[in-house]
């Protein structure tokens, strides 16, 4: 028999009955594969052969070959492979991508990187850590000796979690090209780390960052023609409420806390609910049927701009209301 102790899978025993008469060198003088790599890591001094659980079969027959060249045999450890998905070992196929298509989709390196050496390995319950805790912590017999899933919902919420945590200019600065890319106009920004500060709890990706940022990069046209199907029968009352709003925002600090001072104000004046002002506010403005809180949308885009699109959407507004 074969025997050695796996750095993953513990004591592995094969019988030599088992194993076929290899062969060593073609016909044309080329070594093959088993005997090449057994030559070459004792020319190299290799301490540790360190690869995939589909080599499990290959190694009784290069100790055998270690043996009888005399070498010292390195120590095996053999990871189990990574599955989709599917449960299916990864392919062309079945989801694997190139590691710049990660880059592409705005997955941060140390994220990756965090996400990798997870896969098949653990530390207790800890999910997230450094490389300089990975290097601490991080021994063969903690690894895995079931195949691992590579989860892209899994990976989503790891890299969310780092984003999370990101310094909110760093992320504006990676941010940026990508919003560029995207045809986004960073002159109409004047707070690009409080757009990232307001948007990383909600978006997984750079990329998907980058694309809720648009909302603040570029000005969609002035439309009130939803309004009316979405105030209902409180669009006069809405429409009262916007024109205070209009004629006191020019007097207030433009600040979140302020924006929403008035709006409260407001509502409590004319007897009306926070939506029918968030709703053509955030028309109105934006031009989104959905952006984050707008209180804070609003400070975001800043008092001048805000104001220039209301006091055209108003007058659109009533032209349209008029016209009805």
């Amino acid at each position: 028999v074969v025997s050695w102790e796996d750095g993953v899978y513990g004591e592995i025993t094969v019988a030599n009955s088992e194993l076929d008469d290899l062969v060593i060198m073609r016909g044309d003088g080329i070594p093959t594969y088993n005997f090449a790599v057994v030559v070459d890591d004792w020319d190299m001094q290799i301490s540790h052969v360190i690869r995939g659980a589909d080599h499990i079969n290959n190694t009784p027959r290069q100790i055998n070959l270690y043996n009888a060249i005399g070498a010292p045999l390195p120590t095996f450890a053999h990871l189990p492979l990574i599955h989709g998905e599917d449960g299916q070992k990864l392919s062309k196929r079945n989801g694997t991508v190139s590691v710049l298509q990660y880059d592409e989709e705005g997955y941060l390196p140390e994220a990756l990187f965090n996400y990798l050496a997870r896969l098949g390995w653990g530390h207790k319950d800890d999910e997230k850590f450094s490389r300089e805790q990975l290097a601490e912590w991080f021994e063969l017999s903690d690894c895995s000796r079931s195949p691992a899933r590579f989860s892209m919902k899994k990976l989503d919420w790891l890299n969310h979690e780092y984003i999370k945590e990101y310094d909110d200019k760093k992320l504006a600065e990676l941010v940026k090209p990508r919003i560029e890319k995207l045809g986004g106009d960073l002159s109409l920004v004047k707070d690009l780390p409080g757009v990232m500060a307001l948007l990383k709890s909600r978006e997984p990706t750079l990329q998907a960052l980058a694309k809720a940022a648009m909302l603040f990069c570029h000005n969609n046209p002035v439309d009130p023609s939803s309004l009316p199907a979405q105030l209902k029968d409180k669009e006069d009352a809405s429409f009262e409420a916007m024109a205070a709003f209009v004629r006191k925002a020019p007097t207030i600090e433009w600040k979140k806390e302020n924006i929403y001072g008035l709006m409260k104000e407001i509502m409590d004046e004319q007897g009306v609910k926070v939506l029918h002002l968030a709703i053509p506010l955030r028309v109105l403005v934006t031009g989104a049927e959905k952006t984050p809180s707008i209180d804070a949308t609003l400070e975001l885009y800043g008092q001048e701009r805000v104001l220039t699109r209301l006091n055209e959407g108003m007058e659109k507004w009533a032209a349209q209301r008029a016209g009805n």
